[in-house]
C-alpha cells in the first residue's frame, strides 16, 4: 500500500505562494484526508486517477455538486478567508460581496477544489511511477 503521510507530504511541502495557492494546498490536503478514509474503508489503494477522484468526490458528480452539496466549507466568509489576501477580503467584506460577477464563492471553493484534486492526483501518480521503478 502506498504510504498516505508520504503523499500528504508531497502535497504539503508544494510551494505556495499567494494566497490561492495556499487555500488550493488547504482543500489538498483535506481531499488527502478523504482519500485516506475512503482507502481504509476499501482495505486497498487507489487503481489509477480516475478511482482516486472518485473516492475524493466522496459521492458527489464533479467539484461543483461537492462543494454546493455542503462537503467542504459552508460559509461564504470562510471560503473568502481561506481563498483570499487581506485587501480582497476586505474588498469583499469578508464574504459578504460575491468574488466576483460570475461567480457565487461556492462556485469559487469548487474552481479551488478542481485545483486541490490536481495536485492530489499529480502527486499520486508521482508516487505510483516511484513504485512500480
Amino acid at each position: 500500500m502506498l504510504n498516505i503521510d508520504t503523499l500528504r507530504n508531497k502535497v504539503e511541502t508544494r510551494q505556495a505562494r499567494s494566497a490561492w495557492s495556499r487555500g488550493v494546498r488547504e482543500y489538498a490536503l483535506e481531499l488527502v484526508d478523504e482519500y485516506e478514509e475512503a482507502r481504509n474503508y476499501n482495505e486497498r489503494d487507489a487503481r489509477d486517477t480516475a478511482e482516486l477522484k472518485k473516492w475524493m468526490l466522496n459521492g458527489a458528480s464533479d467539484w461543483e455538486q461537492y462543494s454546493w452539496g455542503g462537503c467542504s466549507l459552508i460559509y461564504n466568509g470562510d471560503i473568502a478567508e481561506r481563498l483570499c489576501t487581506p485587501s480582497e477580503l476586505k474588498k469583499t467584506r469578508n464574504g459578504e460581496r460575491r468574488p466576483n460577477a460570475r461567480e457565487e464563492w461556492l462556485d469559487t471553493q469548487a474552481r479551488a477544489l478542481y485545483q486541490a484534486a490536481a495536485r492530489v492526483c499529480y502527486a499520486f501518480r508521482e508516487m505510483m511511477e516511484e513504485t512500480t521503478k
